[in-house]
This record gives structure tokens, sequence and C-alpha cells, in this order.
């Protein structure tokens, strides 16, 4: 038996549906944001990013920077271990009462990862919750329908924002313990979950609230706490996830709670217990950038401007972007292998790097670009792009959303 020729055969249909993923080799330079260095077939390259997590530079901060580096020489590199075994380093315990006043909660717990955080959080939090029924949006991330699958538990899928496909499937188990869960901002089509709603119908029913704000954190309301906050509702959720690599600029997941809840999560969950600990320098930069977006709101003004300007701009010269109120701007194409060309044209013949988004990330179809602006993308580089694209999309023959003589 060639067990080799397993695996084979499963990477051909990826190359037959053309969307085999790519990685392309890039290296940013503190700085330089949203400047980069591709490696490229022939020599490396300055490139525009346009499509980055990374949401406010924030990686690249020089608080951030320091804290990490200076925590780095003093401790050095990793944590030894979980922090049964090696302790808990004292870097982490500053981060998770950080991320505890930031959200308002008594307590908070931190993962490797937003991705460990949701998957394990969810599966521990449901099975701790006798006969729990858990109601889950259609469009929530990958890593709380894994968390969902791993809880074993009884589930229900509502339709993606419908508050009343929600209250329907409430009121058939009215006296049921329920967990609903739910993200604050979709990221691949940058809407946003009607919290209040949400949280209305949660105390009409007895119900716990989670609430994943990992692409709003840092991003949005007063301090940077989320979507919640911003709306008012941060106090009505009952757990509330985020991550440290988006906005905050490093890595780590986390959820923040009662003291019950995160205790019980923190003695319960094996993807926690059995997980080496976040390194120190990380928490020491993560704890800086919260620090600084909870002062600071420029960054998120900026980069809410350049937003706003890109969906003008783009939306004025026909280019079919998905109407959004969020810093995420999606560019429909709705084919795997125009989007891959179109990535590629970009990278190739304009400098410009935006990844081709395709199933399963999205629905077969609904294949797209996903740019995401920082503060750092000026209005020359919005103008750049723009004609970039108006290029790529004449070359390939997409279709625009209308005339450039109508949307003059």
């Amino acid at each position: 038996m060639i067990y080799d020729q397993f695996f084979a055969d499963a990477l051909k249909p990826l190359h037959d549906e053309q969307r085999y993923r790519v990685f392309i080799e890039i290296e940013r330079t503190a700085g330089r944001c949203p400047l980069a260095t591709w490696q490229s077939p022939t020599g490396p390259r300055t490139v525009a990013l346009w499509c980055s997590n990374d949401y406010l530079g924030m990686s690249q901060h020089p608080d951030v920077v320091r804290a990490m580096t200076e925590t780095a020489a003093r401790t050095g590199i990793g944590a030894g271990g979980t922090r049964n075994i090696a302790g808990t380093n004292s870097p982490l315990v500053i981060l998770e009462r950080e991320l505890a006043d930031l959200h308002g909660k008594a307590s908070a717990l931190v993962f490797t990862s937003g991705y460990v955080s949701n998957q394990t959080g969810i599966s521990t939090i449901a099975r701790l919750i006798p006969d729990c029924l858990i109601l889950s949006d259609e469009l929530n991330h990958n890593s709380m329908i894994e968390g969902v699958r791993q809880s074993g538990v009884a589930r229900k899928i509502w339709r993606h924002n419908d508050i009343v496909a929600l209250e329907r499937l409430m009121a058939a188990e009215p006296s049921r313990p329920k967990l609903i869960l739910f993200e604050s901002l979709y990221s691949m089509d940058g809407d946003v979950a009607p919290i209040n709603r949400i949280c209305d119908l949660a105390e009409r029913f007895g119900a716990m609230t989670y609430c994943d704000e990992v692409h709003a954190v840092g991003m949005y309301g007063p301090r940077g706490a989320g979507v919640a906050a911003r709306d008012g509702a941060m106090h009505r959720i009952d757990v509330i996830e985020g991550t440290l690599a988006k906005a905050f600029g490093c890595l780590g997941g986390y959820i923040a709670s009662s003291g019950n809840l995160v205790d019980a999560v923190r003695s319960h969950a094996a993807g926690f217990i059995f997980t080496t600990a976040l390194p120190p320098p990380l928490c020491a930069a993560a704890t800086a950038a919260i620090r600084h977006l909870k002062a600071s709101g420029d960054e998120r003004r900026l980069q809410q401007r350049h937003a706003a300007l890109l969906k003008q701009t783009l939306s004025r010269a026909g280019l079919p972007i998905m109407s959004t109120s969020t810093h995420i701007v999606p560019l429909m194409i709705g084919d795997a292998g125009l989007c891959k060309q179109a990535s590629d044209l970009l990278l190739h013949d304009h400098g410009i790097y935006i990844q081709p988004i395709n199933y399963p990330t999205v629905a077969k179809g609904t294949e797209r670009l996903r740019i995401t602006p920082t503060p750092y993308h000026d209005e020359a580089l919005v103008l750049q792009l723009r004609d970039a694209l108006l290029d790529v999309w004449q070359k390939l023959g997409l279709p625009l959303a209308r005339t450039l003589a109508a949307a003059e």
C-alpha cells in the first residue's frame, strides 16, 4: 500500500477547482507599514499589503516592540511549559488582568490562539452546562463550529443574524439551558450582529451569550473593547472571546467572563491544561498594545477614515465591493480561478498583495478579494489600488458593478 498516494489524491481536487492555496513569502519591516518585501521568483520586491489582519499596525508600534524585546532580554523567550508545570509567568498574569478590565469582566483566560480559545472554550463551557442546547449563527467561524462539534451537546443552527429565526428556535425549548454563539463582526462579509436584540432574547429565555469579538477588539468602542462596547451591550454578554493577533498585533486568544466560569474552563479544558503557556515577551507586547489602544483613539479614527475613502473610491470606479459599515471591504469576483488570477496579476504587475478568498472560507460562487485598510493606507495608496484593480478587471474581462460613466 502506497500511503503517500492518498495525500496526493487529496490535493488533486484543490488543483482541479483552482482553489489550491499558495503561500506568498513576505517579510514585513517595522516602521514601513503597509509596505513589505516579497521574495519573488526574480528576487526581492517591495509590495503594498492590503489584506493583513494587523488592522492597526500595532505589531510594529514602538511601545509594543520595546515591551517584547525588553521582556525577552529579562526573562528569555519561552514560557517553559504549561502553567501547571512551569508556573504562570508574571507578564501573563498582568495580561489577563488587563483583558478583564478591557471588557469589564471579573476574570480572563489566555490561550495560545483565538482558534484554540473558541474551540476549547465553547466545547468546555457547553459540556459543563447540564442538558445544554447550543444555538449557533450559521456563519460562525470554523473555530466556533469545531468547539460546537467537540462539545458533543445538542445544537441548532440559526439563519445568519436572523432574530426571528433565533426566537423561534428558543421558544421551542423555553426551559432548557441554552448557549447562544455569535460573532460581533463577521470577517468575510464585514457585517455586524444585532447584539442588543440577541441579548434581549437571551434574557427573555434565560440563555447564556457567547460573543466572538476577534475582528472587533482594538477596533471599536471608546477603549477598543469591541462592537459590544460600542453598542452599549458589553455588560449583557456572558462570555466575550477575542484575539491578541489582529488589532493588537501579537499572538494568542482569550475569553473574559465571570470568575467562576473562567476558573471552570481553566480547570477542565484540555486545550488549555495540556498546552504550553504564551511566552512572557508576547504577553508583555500584547499588554502594551491593549494599554495603548485603551488610551488612544487616533489609530481607530484614521483607519476608519481610510476605510471610508477606499469604499468611496472603489465604488465610484464601478468595482463590485460589498456594502459594509466596518473596516472590511470585500471585493466580489465569484469564481475561484479568476480570483486567484486577479490576486496574481495585482502582485506581479502592480506590487500589491491581496490574497484570494475561496471555499471553504466562503461558499463556492462567492469568491472574493478581502481588503483591509489600515491607518497607514493613505490616499496615494488608495488611488494606486483603484488603478491596479481596474487594470486587472480589464485584463480578465471581469464585469464592473456599473459603467464608469454612470459612476461619475
